[in-house]
């Protein structure tokens, strides 16, 4: 994965095609080791390709994948009038948060344990 993540900073720094030596300096850079076969495996994968495509049809392989409970919270902003129930409900959690808060300091009337 930091193979990966070297590759796209190098592309994203305006390296259409970055080298080996490219990814081990960024690799290097951060004190992680760079392991010279996943970095020519990659190289190979990627070579005369375009990013852009690249992301897009891993993004298409993904969408086929369960994400468990967070897929349904992505779908639910998807659909309009769901986006927003769904905003309101953290705002809601919000006001509860700060109204224990609020209990928790009238507790104590402004004492202390060792006072």
């Amino acid at each position: 994965m930091k193979v990966v993540a070297a590759y796209l900073l190098a592309v994203l720094g305006g390296n259409t095609s970055p080298s080996a030596d490219n990814l081990k300096d960024i690799l290097s850079s951060v004190g992680a080791e760079a392991d010279d076969d996943r970095i020519e495996l990659l190289l190979s994968q990627v070579k005369g390709k375009d990013i852009t495509e690249l992301i897009a049809a891993g993004r298409e392989k993904l969408a086929s994948v369960p994400a468990g409970g967070g897929a349904v919270a992505v779908a639910a902003p998807a659909g309009g009038a769901g986006g927003g129930a769904a905003a309101a409900a953290p705002a809601e959690t919000k006001k509860e948060e700060k109204v224990e808060e609020k209990e928790e300091s009238d507790d104590d009337m402004g004492f202390s344990l060792f006072d």
